[in-house]
């Protein structure tokens, strides 16, 4: 969804033009302000800038809505509002933006940016470049950025997203403002999914819990049931695992649902983008691809590839991400704390493991969730990463 349609759902009304460009940034007042008195005051403006969250806080909804505020003249009356309505939808010329939907953001990416970051705006006041996942990128890559981020053009600015910013090479942050975004609140997210979807208050709670407060993935259980079901059932056959069969099995159990769920999400896309490519080179549908325009095609199905990786890799890592939630939980429980359970629903089971385990197991399990993760991200085989992981589950020892 982009901005301006998150506008809109938020409201659940047409687009108000006195919310542009940031009524789609929800629960990051502070924030806010920081970026709007930026953009209002050239003579304070910084011209790179690093906004940091968890996944869901709003990152990239944010940098959008400071780049509509950088591009726009306020001076220009409705003029304004359509250009940020451009900016907000990804079209305006002075706006240039990156977000990979493979592993690593390559050099050739990285490289096209830094030559679009010294151009004059064609339009607005400033020339913004975005880069959504700035922690993809690899030392190599960090390093094509760092002349353009130290001296940019006076009017480019720069906007970079991360989870953190020690997912960012020291030299890159010493080079950033960076912006910290607030986590909201379960309570909050609870509402939030409820005014934008409808969804029971009960089913949302547990939704914004189990996301862990991640706004897009819990407005996603909260509207698929089969969703939460399969993430209650994948959690239930982890603390069933007692050996190695059952690893071998549950593993092979969590990558086949993260498949479906990746070619889910991706099939129609990959067709409509083969339909449409085909189409424009004038090639019926069921035609043979003449040779000159096979290696186009190519390109395309090797991007697609890409992106299903990332798609596997990513329901991967919200898979370990519950598993953390879990054992967390049971760590908590040993140490007492129960008021902050997020897998509240399976809290007999999780009061059974903390009696039968030591905290001290159960670090080993939470610390090797961690290293399965950082794995997996590196290009482990996601099978025999989980396999070895569920095996500490079973035995409480790091193979």
């Amino acid at each position: 969804m982009d901005p301006v349609a998150a506008v809109a759902q938020a409201s659940g009304a047409a687009i108000d033009a006195g919310a542009l460009p940031w009524g789609a940034v929800w629960g990051q007042d502070e924030a806010v302000a920081t970026l709007r008195d930026a953009a209002s005051d050239p003579a304070s403006l910084t011209h790179a800038w690093l906004i940091t969250g968890p996944p869901g806080s709003g990152r990239s909804t944010l940098a959008y809505a400071f780049a509509a505020a950088l591009i726009a003249d306020p001076a220009d009356g409705a003029g304004a509002t359509q250009t940020m309505r451009q900016v907000l939808a990804g079209t305006h010329p002075d706006l240039t933006a990156l977000r990979t939907e493979g592993v690593i953001i390559s050099i050739k990416d990285a490289r096209a940016l830094v030559e679009r970051s010294y151009f004059s705006p064609s339009l607005g006041r400033y020339r913004v470049i975005v880069m959504e996942d700035a922690d993809r990128m690899a030392e190599r890559t960090s390093n094509v950025l760092l002349k353009a981020l130290e001296e940019p053009p006076e009017r480019t600015v720069w906007v970079l997203c991360a989870p953190s910013d020690a997912d960012l090479l020291p030299t890159i942050r010493s080079r950033v403002r960076t912006l910290r975004l607030r986590e909201p609140d379960v309570d909050d997210v609870a509402s939030l999914i409820v005014q934008r979807t409808g969804a029971d208050p009960a089913v949302a709670e547990q939704s914004a819990r189990h996301a862990q407060r991640h706004i897009g993935m819990a407005q996603r259980l909260a509207t698929d049931a089969a969703a939460r079901a399969r993430r209650d059932a994948t959690l239930r056959a982890v603390l069933g695992v007692r050996g190695v069969g059952d690893a071998v099995e549950v593993a092979g159990a969590i990558v086949a649902a993260a498949t479906e769920d990746a070619k889910a999400l991706t099939a129609e896309r990959d067709e409509a983008e083969r339909s449409s490519l085909l189409h424009t080179l004038g090639i019926a549908e069921g035609a043979a691809v003449p040779p000159a325009v096979r290696s186009q095609l190519s390109a395309l199905e090797d991007e697609q590839k890409r992106r299903a990786t990332r798609s596997l890799r990513d329901g991967i890592d919200r898979v370990l991400t519950d598993l953390e939630s879990m054992f967390r939980d049971v760590l908590m429980l040993q140490f007492g704390r129960d008021d902050t359970i997020i897998n509240r629903e399976l809290e007999a089971d999780l009061r059974a493991l903390a009696s039968a385990w030591s905290p001290e197991r159960t670090l080993t399990v939470v610390d090797r969730i961690g290293e399965t993760r950082e794995n997996v991200e590196l290009n482990a085989a996601p099978i025999l990463a989980l396999e070895s992981m569920l095996i500490t589950v079973a035995s409480g020892r790091t193979p």
